[in-house]
C-alpha cells in the first residue's frame, strides 16, 4: 500500500484542481489531530467514500463516562465519523484497554455502535470481542518455522558518577529550579503550568550534558535581558505608574492548554519547538526587581556551566564512549562495526554528541542525525544512509525519530538521556525491535548517580530488570501502562525538590515497586490479552496450505515482469535497463496517458515518465539511486497499458487460440477454457446496490469425448503458439464435431454443476458465520438495553402517579426504548441479508485448443517418436521415483504435485523442532546417462525465481532402469527468460558442477 500512497498536507489540499485533494487520490496518509482539528477536512472527507480506512495509535481516540453522559473527545467524533465513510475500519493500537471496563467499550462502539451500545453495566453487558480484536503480543509470535518473529531484547543500565566540577553545577541549578518552582506555586492559571514546564525541561538539559545546560542558561539570560529592556522602557513611559517596582511582567505565549499532555498531543517536532520556546521565556517573577534579580542568577550560572564545558569534563561522554569502543556487542564476529542508535532529549546535546561521536570514530559520515527541524524530505534521506550506506554507523536522535521510523537494520541503541514518560522508552526500543530483525537488541541506559532524577531512574532500572528476569521482554510492552495511574513525572519532579527527605525516598521506592510488581505487571498482560488467539498445530497447517496456494495463485513478480514488458512494447511504449530488476521510462505514449484519464483506475494519474519502476518490492530501493514505483496490477500505469491491450485484442480471447503443448507426448487435443465467476452479496435494505464478495478466474478442459475436468489454474503458461505449418497438420481438429458443436456450453454446464457451486459454498459458509455472531452480539446487547429502558419507563410512570417529579420522564424513557426497537430491527434485516449471498453466470472470457507435441511429431513423421515418448516417460518415472525415495529416506513427507502444473513437481515437507514444516518445492529432470543438456520451460524458470530458495532442480541422470544420481541445484536461475521464449536448454555438466547430494542439500 505505501508505494503508492500519497502523504496529505495542506500546500496540496490548497494546490489541487477539483479543491478536494481527498476525492483525487484512492490511497492517503493524513495525520490524526489534522483532521480531528480541523472542521473544513471533514467537511470533504464527507464527500468521499474508501473500502478501507487504517488507524494506527487508535487508542488516542478516546472518550470516557462523565457520571451518565459521554466526554467525546474530538479524536473519538473523528473516529466515530471515519467509520461512516469507510466499508472496512481497522484499528490498531498496543493499549486498547486503560483498566476501565466502560471507556473500552466506547472505544469498541467505533467499530460496532449496536453492539456495544449504552452504558457498560456490570453482570448486564459481558461481550465477546473473539471476532473483532486480534491481540499478538511480540514475544508470543513465531513464524511459521517455529522461531519467535521478535529476537529477545536486552536492557541495561549504565551508571556513573559526576566530577567535583559537574556536581557543583548540578546542586546549583538544581537549587535555582526548586526555589523558582516554589515561587511558581504562588501563580494561578496556565501562567503556573508553564513556568513549572520551563524549569522541568531545563532540570531535564542539565541531566543531559553540560552543553546542553549551558546553551539552555545562555539563551534564557538573553531573553529575559530583552524582556527586562521592553519592560523598562514600557516603564518609562507609563506615567501613571509611581513605583517602578510594582510593574508587573506578564506575557502571553502560543503554547498548547495542557503543557503536560502536549508530548501526547504535539509531533515530536511540534513539541521540540514548544519546549524551547518556554525553557527560554517563561519565568516567575512577577515585578522587575525580581526579574532583574532571576537574571544575576542565571548569569553566575551561565558562568559555571561555561567552565565546565570548558574544561571538556564530561563524565557522561567519557562513560559513552567508553561503551562506544570497548563493548563487544558493538562489533560483529569479523571485527566490523554495527550500526548503533543514540537518542537524546535534547538538539543541543545532540550537536555537541555529534562533534564527539565524529571525532572518535574519525569520520564525518559516520555519524547522521534526526530532529525536529529535519524535514521530511531530508529525514527520509538520512534514513535510507543509515539503513543502506556501510560508512554510515551511528544515527543521533531526538524523538522526532521515536515514531513511525523503520531501523531494523540495526540492533543497538542508547538512551543518553532517558525519557520522563515510560511509554517513550517502549517507542524508542521499538525502533529496532520490530519485524525483520534477526538479531537480539541491545539497550544502554545512561544514569548519573549523585543526583535526583538518577536515583528514581536507577530505582526504576534495577525493578525493571527483576521484573524482566521473572517475566522476559514482554514487561517492556506494559511499562507505559505500568504507570498509569502513577506519573513517573511526578515523582522526578518530587525528587528534584524534596529528594532530601527520608518520606520522599521511602516514597519513591514504593511507588516503583507498586508499579513493577510481578502480579500488577501479570495482571496488566492479562488484562490486555482480551482475547486469547491461540491456534491448533492443524489450523496453523491449514492456514499455511491456503497461503501457499493463495501465493501460487497470484501474479508473481516476474509474471508481471514478462507481460508489462512486452505489452508497453507492443502499444508504444519505451523501457530501459538501469540497476538489476529496475527500469527507466523515459516515454509512455500518449495513449497510454489518454486511456488512464478515460478509464479512471485510480485517482492517481499516470505521467510522462518514470524515472525507475521495477516489479518486485525488493527493487524499490537502492541505495544513492531514484526509488522506484512498483509495478503491480493494480498500478495505473499497468491498468491503462493492460486495458489498451485488451481493447485491440479482447476479441481475440473469445476466437480463440491454437497452443501448443511442448512437454505433452501424448496424441489426444484438449479445449481449454478459461472462465469468470462472481459471488455477490444480497442487496440490505439500506443498500440497494449489490457488490461482488469474490470473483475468481476459473479454468475447464475439454476432450474428444466430451469429459470435462477443472485445469490447474497455470495450465496455460506453458504453452507456445502454434507455427503456420504446425497449424497446416493439425487442420482437421479445428473442424471436428466435437470441438465446433457447442463444446462452450458443455464448458458452461461443468462449471455450473461443478466449479461454481464450491466458489458459493465457500464464500456462504464464510458470511453465515460472520453474521450469526455479529446477529447474536447485537440481540443480546439491545434487547437487555430495551428491557432496562422499558423497566425504567414502568418505574418513572408509578413515580408520577405517586406525586414524584422524577428529572426524566416515562415518555422519554419509552421513546428510548421504541428507538432501539427499530435500531434492532433494521440491524437484524442487514445481518440476515449478509447471510445470503448471490452465485453469478459464469463467463467464458477465453479459450484455446491446445495440440500435444506428441500429435505434432506423429504427422510429421519423426521416426521411432512412440518409442522415444516411452523412454521419456520412464526416464521421467525413474526420476520421480527417485527423488521421492530420497526425500523419504531423510524422513522428509512429500506431496506429488507434477499434475496440476504449478511450476514444480514434489513438495517436500521437513519437520522442525518447533513450529510447521520446512517446504521445499522440487523441479524434477530425468535424463538418460550420455545426455548434455536439460530443458526448462519460461513457467519453470519464472516459479524459481520468485519462490528463490524456496526452489530446487533436482536433476536425475538415469541410466536404464534406474537412478545413477540425483542431484540438487539450489536457486539455479539468475535471469528472467524473455517474453517470446517458452523454454530454455541448460548445460548438463555445468549445473551437476554446482550440485549436491540430497542429504548435503538439506543439512
Amino acid at each position: 500500500m505505501a508505494s503508492t500512497s500519497r502523504l496529505f498536507s495542506r500546500e496540496k489540499q490548497e494546490q489541487c484542481h477539483s479543491r478536494n485533494y481527498f476525492a483525487e487520490q484512492d490511497r492517503l496518509i493524513v495525520r490524526l489531530d489534522q483532521l480531528s482539528r480541523s472542521e473544513e477536512y471533514q467537511q470533504l472527507l464527507a464527500q468521499t467514500e474508501w473500502d478501507l480506512i487504517v488507524v494506527d495509535e487508535a487508542h488516542k481516540m478516546s472518550a470516557n463516562y462523565f457520571g451518565n453522559k459521554v466526554n467525546e473527545t474530538a479524536r473519538f467524533k473523528l473516529g466515530k465519523f471515519l467509520g461512516g465513510i469507510t466499508r472496512h475500519y481497522l484499528l490498531m493500537t498496543a493499549t486498547p484497554h486503560n483498566g476501565k471496563e466502560e471507556d473500552f467499550q466506547l472505544f469498541m462502539s467505533l467499530l460496532d455502535g449496536d453492539r456495544f451500545y449504552g452504558k457498560f453495566r456490570e453482570g448486564a453487558h459481558k461481550v465477546d470481542i473473539s471476532d473483532m480484536m486480534r491481540r499478538m503480543v511480540k514475544e508470543e509470535l513465531l513464524r511459521f518455522d517455529g522461531k519467535p518473529l521478535f529476537p529477545e531484547r536486552c536492557a541495561y543500565t549504565v551508571n556513573y558518577t559526576l566530577s567535583n566540577a559537574e556536581v557543583l553545577l548540578y546542586d546549583q541549578v538544581t537549587d535555582y529550579v526548586r526555589n523558582e518552582m516554589d515561587r511558581a506555586d504562588r501563580l494561578e492559571g496556565k501562567r503556573k503550568g508553564t513556568v513549572g514546564f520551563a524549569l522541568t525541561q531545563l532540570q531535564r538539559r542539565l541531566a543531559s550534558s553540560p552543553q546542553a545546560i549551558y546553551v539552555s542558561l545562555s539563551r534564557r539570560r538573553k531573553k529575559l535581558e530583552a524582556r527586562l529592556e521592553e519592560l523598562q522602557l514600557e516603564a518609562r513611559a507609563d506615567v501613571l505608574r509611581e513605583n517602578l517596582g510594582e510593574y508587573v511582567v506578564k506575557r502571553q505565549m502560543d503554547l498548547p492548554d495542557d503543557l503536560d499532555d502536549a508530548a501526547e498531543e504535539l509531533s515530536a517536532e511540534e513539541y521540540e519547538v514548544v519546549a524551547d520556546q518556554v525553557v527560554d521565556q517563561a519565568t516567575a517573577a512577577e515585578t522587575i526587581p525580581e526579574l532583574q534579580a532571576e537574571i544575576l542568577i542565571l548569569r553566575d550560572l551561565e558562568n559555571a556551566a561555561a567552565s565546565v564545558v570548558q574544561s571538556r569534563n564530561d563524565r557522561k561522554w567519557e562513560e559513552f564512549s567508553r561503551l562506544l569502543q570497548d563493548e563487544p556487542e558493538m562489533r560483529t564476529a569479523d571485527g566490523r562495526r554495527r550500526k548503533i542508535i543514540v537518542f537524546t532529549e535534547h538538539r543541543d546535546t545532540l550537536n555537541y554528541l555529534l562533534l564527539r561521536i565524529r571525532d572518535t570514530l574519525g569520520s564525518e559520515q559516520a555519524v547522521v542525525t534526526i530532529h525536529g527541524s529535519v524535514n521530511r524530505d531530508e529525514r527520509r534521506k538520512v534514513q535510507e544512509a543509515f539503513r543502506n550506506d556501510p560508512d554510515v554507523l551511528v544515527l543521533l536522535a531526538t524523538d522526532a525519530a521515536g515514531e513511525g521510523v523503520n531501523l531494523q537494520n540495526a540492533n543497538l541503541m542508547v538512551n543518553y538521556d532517558l525519557p520522563w514518560n515510560p511509554n517513550r522508552m517502549e517507542q524508542r526500543f521499538g525502533r529496532i525491535h520490530r519485524i525483520g530483525q534477526r538479531e537480539v537488541c541491545h539497550l544502554w541506559n545512561l544514569v548519573a548517580d549523585q543526583t535526583r532524577e538518577g536515583e528514581v531512574f536507577k530505582c526504576l532500572l534495577e525493578k525493571l530488570a527483576v521484573e524482566r528476569e521473572a517475566l522476559g521482554g514482554r514487561v517492556f510492552n506494559v511499562l507505559g501502562e505500568a504507570f498509569d495511574n502513577i506519573s513517573l513525572k511526578d515523582l522526578l519532579i518530587d525528587a528534584i525538590r524534596y529528594g532530601e527527605k527520608p518520606e520522599t525516598r521511602a516514597r519513591m521506592e514504593q511507588v516503583i515497586g507498586q508499579a513493577l510488581d510481578t502480579q500488577h505487571l501479570k495482571d496488566l498482560m492479562s488484562r490486555n490479552a482480551l482475547v486469547e488467539n491461540h491456534m491448533s498445530l492443524e489450523d496453523l497447517y491449514a492456514i499455511r496450505e491456503e497461503m501457499d496456494k493463495a501465493e501460487a495463485r497470484k501474479l508473481q513478480p516476474h509474471f508481471i515482469s514478462a507481460f508489462f514488458r512486452e505489452a508497453f512494447r507492443v502499444v508504444g511504449g519505451e523501457l530501459r535497463d538501469r540497476e538489476s530488476g529496475r527500469y527507466e521510462v523515459r516515454h509512455v505514449p500518449a495513449d497510454v496517458i489518454e486511456r488512464d484519464r478515460v478509464i479512471g483506475h485510480t485517482r492517481t494519474p499516470v505521467v510522462k515518465k518514470y524515472e525507475r519502476i521495477c516489479f518486485d518490492r525488493e527493487h524499490r530501493t537502492v541505495y544513492g539511486k531514484p526509488t522506484a514505483d512498483l509495478v503491480h496490477p493494480g498500478h495505473p500505469l499497468m491498468a491503462a497499458v493492460t486495458d489498451l491491450v485488451l481493447s485491440s485484442h479482447r476479441s481475440l480471447l473469445k476466437r480463440g487460440a491454437i497452443l501448443v503443448d511442448p512437454n505433452d507426448d501424448s496424441v489426444e487435443p484438449r479445449v481449454l477454457f478459461m472462465l469468470d465467476h462472481s459471488v455477490r452479496e444480497t442487496p440490505t435494505p439500506s443498500d440497494g446496490t449489490p457488490r461482488d464478495v469474490s470473483r475468481r478466474l476459473q479454468f475447464v478442459e475439454m476432450t474428444a469425448d466430451g469429459q470435462a475436468a477443472p485445469a490447474p489454474f497455470a495450465r496455460h503458461l506453458d504453452l507456445v503458439p502454434i507455427a503456420p505449418l504446425e497449424a497446416a497438420q493439425v487442420a482437421d481438429v479445428l473442424q471436428a464435431d466435437w470441438v465446433t458443436q457447442h463444446i462452450e456450453a458443455r464448458a458452461l454446464a461443468y462449471a455450473v454443476e461443478h466449479l461454481v457451486p464450491e466458489h458459493t459454498q465457500e464464500i456462504a459458509s464464510r458470511r453465515e458465520r460472520q453474521a450469526d455472531k455479529q446477529l447474536a452480539a447485537v440481540r443480546e446487547r439491545l434487547v437487555k438495553e430495551i428491557q432496562y429502558w422499558s423497566d425504567r419507563a414502568i418505574r418513572l410512570d408509578m413515580d408520577v402517579r405517586a406525586g414524584k417529579q422524577p428529572r426524566l420522564q416515562p415518555e422519554n424513557a419509552r421513546r428510548r426504548a421504541e428507538e432501539l426497537s427499530a435500531r434492532l430491527k433494521q440491524r437484524t434485516a442487514e445481518l440476515q441479508a449478509m447471510r445470503h449471498v448471490a452465485s453469478g453466470t459464469p463467463n467464458v472470457i477465453g479459450g484455446a485448443l491446445i495440440i500435444p507435441a506428441g500429435l505434432l511429431a506423429q504427422r510429421s513423421g519423426v521416426p521411432d517418436f512412440s518409442a522415444d515418448a516411452a523412454a521419456r516417460a520412464r526416464v521421467e518415472r525413474v526420476a520421480m521415483q527417485a527423488v521421492l525415495g530420497a526425500e523419504h529416506a531423510l524422513g522428509h513427507r512429500t506431496k506429488d504435485v507434477s499434475a496440476e502444473k504449478c511450476g514444480w513437481d514434489i513438495t517436500a515437507y521437513i519437520e522442525q523442532a518447533q513450529g510447521l514444516a520446512l517446504e521445499r518445492h522440487i523441479e524434477v529432470k530425468g535424463r538418460a546417462k550420455g545426455q548434455d543438456t536439460i530443458t526448462v520451460t519460461s513457467n519453470e524458470i519464472r516459479h524459481g525465481l520468485n519462490q528463490k530458495d524456496k526452489f530446487v532442480l533436482a536433476v536425475v541422470v538415469v541410466n536404464g532402469e534406474s537412478a545413477e544420481s540425483v542431484n540438487y541445484i539450489p536457486m539455479p536461475f539468475t535471469q528472467e527468460p524473455d517474453w517470446a521464449e517458452a523454454s530454455k536448454n541448460l548445460d548438463l555438466g555445468l549445473l551437476l558442477g554446482r550440485a549436491m547430494e540430497p542429504k548435503v542439500f538439506h543439512g
